[in-house]
């Protein structure tokens, strides 16, 4: 029936629906609040305001402290104690029953804290060892740091029972990232029923002013993962918004001042490939050696510069491959420390796709097409022309710079700059055996500037600014963005919004024709309740048909309006079975921008939940639309002449979460969409499956399985590009322009994934990650596609049937040998193939075999990093 309603009714009415929705989040849960009881309401609103902020004074000492885990000094004995913590989940607000005991010592070079968490036995305090920032299934306790007092950006060091360390930064932008990393000292120590943190950290790994005397923002927490429950020092309420913004006060803080932070970590690799190339002249393997260095120096005691000299990045995990059939790019994670690491503030905004850096080369893809082909010569021979012997996929960096930091006075400035140099492929002449050079990426610069001004309320204005130089003939690249967040004083509702323009000049790589989206822009607005029970936001926003980030950025399309509204309620304190339950519904609308027409409308809902007894978490997501134009879909320019349609669809699914307490838990996930007729288009639906369990054999070693399985049926999409010189592709080209044909496919992907890690120590350990991933398309049949959507079938007759294998193997030993100081030997395995046509494999163990089959690619390599940091160097003073 859904589908029977006309497109223009839809697009008039909508905004009716908007308003509506809108007046319903405004009116609708006051109301029913009131006709629950008027006192009831009061509660809530109380409920939804901070709680009030507990104070706190730390002893400065001048004795030395031993960090062993035991709290013996007399210092420790004498100094303050933080205790009567709250809970925050799973019901917030009860007062602790084992009682967490905190001190806070300091002297000129760094601050101490000494926790005692009592507990019932010693079986009650789960201690799994994990690597560097990863919690697993134990305890732990953390102090959070506010230095600047800014209640917006902070610190968090967190220590597990068996000593393993984390640490996080807390900003708008990045949230909570555990990428972040610092250099402190920690020891752990069970003692009866208790277990006892000791924790030392140096003034060098955090920033602060140089105030005679100051006040910091702190928070204490502690997990007990026996009964699941989450206390808090300073009581963090989770229906209000924020969390910097909830903790304490610190005082008694004089007359420290910021070090001199300079630290040097050089580094030295070594790697050996091997490759059965099986070919006359060609070497089987290769080794290689590097050596660089990073240098993290404190300009003053707010900003830090971080440097990476000759990176080497060859260690990373590598990336999840996929078959990509949609015309957007694929985004990939990142995993190069320098790129994770401190960027909160480059982050501001989405403007900083940091895989750019060093990424792959703007010409990549174009070496085919400057070959010199196959010719006759004068004298009637005939010249092979030149085929391709390398094309680096990736872009070496000679160096990247971070510059980065927040004033007393809440500003925060931050500056990225980075190098690469030239890139070329390799061509051959078939002939004479000659080779040459191909550029595919000229010498780049790439920089990011902001400012970020933290104000009251939980709230911040920002400027970012992003550019890419290129040396030559090409084009460069700038956008600048603003963006802003304010809070009213009651932390209840919040306005924010962002505005950025695009600028690019020069001509397209490799060409002389300009480039043609040289000005564009984006703005986007929001309002919304953010505390309390009840929520609701409404947002609007636009991207120009020019607007283009992508040479920092990423953004898959442009050249739209979006408009949402939604509600969510949520429920914080257990009732009935029940822990929490989060529901949200939302109603949104996409226009194309330029020409103006309309493109989707539909709604989404969701809702999670955990029963109390044991621990299952489980939710359901459903959404649905009308008809929707894919005006990107058919890879035609200028978009809103040709579109896809998309017949109207609803998509359900459900997932689940056993205990992770458990030495046996999992994870599932099902899902399905249904399309409605359309025409002839019948039949389209799809499906997903995803089972992943997981076994704790003791709390040092661990095992993961993930299978994903996906199927879509009858789904229509672009079939591919037409070649001239294909036989079966002429009849469709005329003109030079050519057809955009479309198929009816079935595609099927699984993906199997097992992963393992022995933790020998808190210092030491060795994971080892297998990934294998096949998707298969086979077309069923072909039509042309037509202005506004209309499509004719046509005898189109090429085999368009395509599969895609990618295998890898990631085994990492990895050993803290010193503070900051690592070494890490790992292997790497690593095949992929694409089949076409006649060639493609069908069958998921046929492709499993031939991946098994086919050559593989494999490195081992070993690193040394060392840290060097001046304080510990420098003679000490008489």
């Amino acid at each position: 029936m859904i589908s029977l309603l006309s497109r223009r009714f839809v697009v008039k009415h909508f905004y009716a629906l908007l308003g509506l929705l809108f007046l319903l989040l405004l009116a609708g849960p006051g109301h029913a609040q009131k006709l629950a009881a008027g006192a009831k309401t009061a509660a809530a609103d109380s409920a939804a305001l901070p709680a009030p902020k507990r104070q706190f004074r730390a002893t400065r000492i001048t004795e030395a402290i031993k960090i062993d885990g035991d709290l013996d000094e007399a210092v420790w004995r004498e100094a303050p104690i933080a205790t009567r913590f709250i809970e925050s989940r799973p019901t917030p607000g009860r007062p602790e029953k084992h009682a967490t005991e905190v001190r806070i010592l300091y002297d000129d070079a760094a601050f101490y804290i000494g926790a005692v968490m009592h507990d019932v036995s010693p079986d009650s305090i789960f201690r799994e060892l994990t690597q560097r920032d990863d919690l697993g299934n134990t305890d732990y306790f953390a102090v959070f740091l506010d230095t600047y007092h800014d209640k917006l950006n902070g610190y968090g060091f967190f220590l597990t029972p068996g000593g393993v360390q984390l640490d996080a930064r807390y900003s708008p932008a990045g949230g909570e990232d555990f990428n972040w990393n610092a250099v402190w000292m920690s020891q752990t120590k069970l003692q009866g029923n208790d277990w006892i943190a000791e924790i030392r950290i140096p003034y060098s790994a955090i920033r602060f002013s140089d105030a005679m005397e100051q006040v910091w923002g702190i928070n204490f927490v502690r997990q007990r993962q026996s009964t699941r429950q989450q206390f808090f020092w300073n009581e963090v309420k989770p229906q209000v918004d924020g969390f910097v913004n909830q903790w304490g006060e610190l005082r008694g803080l004089r007359d420290i001042k910021p070090p001199l932070r300079l630290s040097l970590t050089p580094y030295v690799s070594s790697y050996y490939n091997h490759y059965p190339f099986n070919e006359q002249g060609k070497r089987n393997s290769s080794t290689s050696f590097n050596g660089g260095a990073d240098v993290k120096w404190g300009i003053n005691e707010s900003f830090t510069l971080d440097a990476t000299l000759v990176p080497d990045f060859g260690q990373v995990q590598s990336d999840n491959q996929v078959l990509n059939l949609s015309p957007f790019e694929v985004q990939y994670n990142e995993n190069r420390a320098f790129f994770t690491e401190g960027t909160e503030l480059f982050n501001k905004g989405g403007l900083f796709y940091s895989r750019r850096v060093g990424g792959q080369p703007l010409g990549f893809y174009d070496v085919d097409s400057r070959l010199r082909g196959r010719n006759r010569e004068p004298d009637g021979q005939i010249r092979q022309g030149e085929y391709v012997v390398s094309n680096p996929g990736v872009t070496r960096l000679l160096n990247a710079t971070k510059i980065s930091g927040r004033t007393k006075s809440g500003l925060g400035v931050g500056v990225f700059n980075a190098l690469s140099n030239n890139v070329y492929a390799t061509v051959q002449d078939s002939t004479t055996g000659e080779r040459r050079d191909v550029l595919t990426q000229p010498f780049s610069n790439y920089n990011i500037f902001v400012l970020d001004q933290s104000l009251k309320n939980n709230s911040y204005v920002s400027l970012i600014n992003t550019n890419v130089t290129r040396q030559g003939s090409t084009y460069d690249a700038n956008v600048t963005g603003g963006l802003f967040r304010f809070a009213d004083k009651a932390n209840r509702y919040a306005i924010k919004g962002q505005a950025n323009y695009s600028r690019r000049r020069g001509t397209e790589f490799g060409s002389e024709k300009q480039i043609d989206n040289q000005d564009g822009y984006k703005y986007q607005l929001e309002l919304a309740k953010i505390s309390g029970n009840w929520n609701w936001s409404v947002n609007h926003g636009i991207e120009s048909d020019t607007y283009d980030p992508n040479d920092l950025g990423i953004l898959f399309s442009n050249n739209s309006i979006n408009q949402e509204a939604s509600v969510s309620y949520n429920k914080y304190e257990p009732f009935w079975k029940l822990n929490r339950f989060n529901t949200n519904f939302g109603l949104y609308q996409t226009l194309l921008y330029k020409p103006t027409r309309y493109q989707d409308v539909g709604f989404y809902s969701s809702f999670n939940t955990t029963i109390t007894k044991n621990f299952f978490s489980f939710g359901g997501n459903m959404d649905g639309g009308l008809v929707r134009h894919e005006f990107f879909e058919p890879r035609r320019q200028p978009l809103g002449e040709y579109y896809v349609r998309v017949p109207a669809n609803i998509g359900m699914n459900g997932y689940g979460s056993s205990d992770y307490r458990k030495k046996l838990a999992y994870d599932v996930s099902l899902a399905g969409r249904w399309y409605a007729a359309d025409g002839a288009r019948t039949g389209r639906n799809g499906y997903d499956i995803n089972v992943s369990p997981r076994y704790r054999a003791t709390n040092q070693l661990t095992f993961r399985y993930s299978f994903d399985w996906s199927l879509r049926r009858n789904e229509i999409g672009y079939a591919g590009n037409l070649n001239k010189n294909e036989p079966l592709d002429q009849p469709f080209i005329k003109n030079n322009v050519a057809d955009v044909i479309l198929g009816r496919r079935n595609r099927t992907t699984t993906t199997n994934t097992v992963s393992a890690g022995y933790t020998f120590t808190n210092r030491m350990s060795f994971t080892i990650r297998t990934r294998h991933y096949v998707s298969v398309a086979r077309y069923r049949d072909f039509s042309r596609l037509n202005p506004a959507g209309q499509e004719e079938t046509v005898g189109y007759q090429r085999n368009r049937d395509n599969s895609f294998n990618a295998f890898n193997v990631d085994a990492v030993f990895s050993w803290w040998f010193a503070p900051g100081s690592q070494m890490t030997v790992v292997w790497k395995n690593a095949n992929a193939s694409s089949l076409a046509g006649d060639q493609t494999l069908p069958q998921y163990f046929t492709n499993f075999n031939n991946t098994l089959n086919t050559p593989h690619n494999n490195s081992v390599s070993v690193k040394v990093l060392y840290y060097l940091d001046y304080l510990t160097l420098r003679p000490k003073q008489k």
